[in-house]
């Protein structure tokens, strides 16, 4: 039984204008509505099916939605149709690069031919697993380090140039420009668009990174987006860009999304601000503040020197004032006739000492020739000395014969020993 034969069921009625596809020939040849009528009605008798995939164009008219889902394994896309008393009950943040599952049902256009298919329920798939893998992965880099503080880079005072990683003409950018021009005019940006969202976000993101970071100008990279759900925000978890971050060289702030949002960009990033907004107040300074702050100093530092000249010069006035400057001459005088006394004192005390140390030399010069024996020479005496110089105390150490050398009072002669005398003789 052919598709046609199927679709001509009982009860059925068909235009009236046009033979049955299935009985269709060449003479007598079915009509294009009633062709696409007996197609209409096969499809409608199928059941509605739940099917998965990945949303890869969102296009909203007059408040429905007219999409296309592509399988996630294979290129096989379907055409669907979203009505607006449907989209009440789906999602509001659903769009392009979500992984949904959704209940369909064909739908065959008798006027225009076209097959799609008409979604009645719709949602996000995966998230629970998602955001579980995320959570290990978040465990992991902790665990590497990555999150560390010590490793975080701190960002310049005034950066001369700011790269901005971001969505082309989104509220993001234009907030960050806004806010960093109003509080230093003169800031300068270097902006590179990347998708934020679906499958283009981490190779775009990637790709600008890169591009920044290799840029010497650049002194930061602020990457913005502005929030969302926790299923647009994942290409932001993202483990090749999450690594890329963390191996940059240039300081990068995380300003993904509001406070409740928590990409693990946040994390591994060198500074997190909770909006666009407020990155761009965490990486310039306030102008106006900056100018209050140096007028603040200045006057400062000009209220401490002048009191510490104030009170220097009034310390050097009452030095000045003080009798011993102001008349200085009594003073060295009384001194003079101080040290007078001493010099006379000192050369009194230095002449008793010679006096006395040489009346000592005197009586030790007098006591030393008394016990000289040159004095016993000089009253006549004199001193034999046998051979080898040893002084003769006793007559039996000169034999008769001994040579003998005898000392006087003015020098030496030699003599013969004639023995010992006898005494008495």
């Amino acid at each position: 039984m052919t598709v046609f034969e199927a679709a001509a069921g009982p009860g059925e009625t068909p235009p009236a204008d046009a033979v049955a596809p299935r009985d269709s020939t060449s003479a007598a040849p079915t009509s294009v509505a009633r062709l696409n009528a007996t197609i209409r009605d096969f499809i409608a008798r199928w059941n509605t099916v739940w099917v998965e995939g990945e949303i890869t164009s969102w296009n909203v008219r007059a408040g429905n939605v007219f999409a296309r889902l592509k399988d996630t394994q294979s290129d096989a896309q379907i055409s669907i149709r979203i009505w607006s008393s449907v989209r009440g009950r789906i999602p509001s943040d659903l769009g392009v690069g979500d992984h949904v599952v959704a209940a369909v049902k064909a739908d065959y256009f008798v006027k225009s031919g076209d097959f799609s298919f008409a979604v009645s329920a719709m949602k996000h798939v995966g998230l629970g697993d998602q955001l579980e893998r995320l959570e290990k992965l978040r465990l992991q880099l902790r665990q590497e380090g990555l999150f560390d503080s010590s490793r975080k880079k701190r960002l310049p005072f005034l950066p001369h140039m700011i790269g901005l990683i971001t969505g082309e003409r989104s509220d993001a950018e234009k907030d960050v420009h806004r806010n960093a021009e109003l509080r230093w005019p003169q800031v300068r940006f270097r902006t590179e668009y990347a998708a934020v969202q679906g499958d283009r976000c981490v190779p775009d993101t990637l790709a600008a990174l890169k591009r920044l970071d290799a840029d010497p100008e650049v002194d930061v990279i602020i990457i913005a987006r502005g929030g969302g759900d926790p299923q647009t925000l994942l290409g932001f978890s993202d483990e090749r860009l999450v690594r890329a971050v963390a191996a940059a060289s240039t300081p990068i702030v995380s300003a993904i999304g509001h406070e409740n949002d928590h990409p693990l960009l946040d994390d591994v990033a060198d500074l997190r601000a909770s909006t666009p907004t407020d990155a761009a107040k965490r990486v310039v300074p306030d102008v106006g503040e900056q100018r209050a702050l140096i007028a603040q100093l200045r006057s400062r530092a000009t209220s401490r020197l002048t009191q510490r000249l104030s009170h220097d010069i009034a310390q050097l006035e009452q030095l000045r004032s003080r009798p011993v400057l102001r008349s200085p001459d009594p003073i060295i005088d009384a001194r003079a006739q101080e040290l007078w006394l001493l010099q006379s004192r000192g050369r009194d005390a230095l002449t008793r000492q010679l006096d006395g140390a040489g009346r000592r030399t005197s009586e030790l010069r007098a006591s030393l020739r008394a016990l000289s024996p040159a004095a016993t020479l000089a009253r006549g005496y004199a001193i034999a000395h046998v051979e080898g110089g040893v002084i003769l105390r006793d007559a039996a150490d000169a034999p008769a014969g001994s040579s003998l050398t005898i000392t006087v009072d003015r020098g030496s002669v030699a003599a013969r020993s004639e023995g010992e005398i006898a005494e008495g003789s």
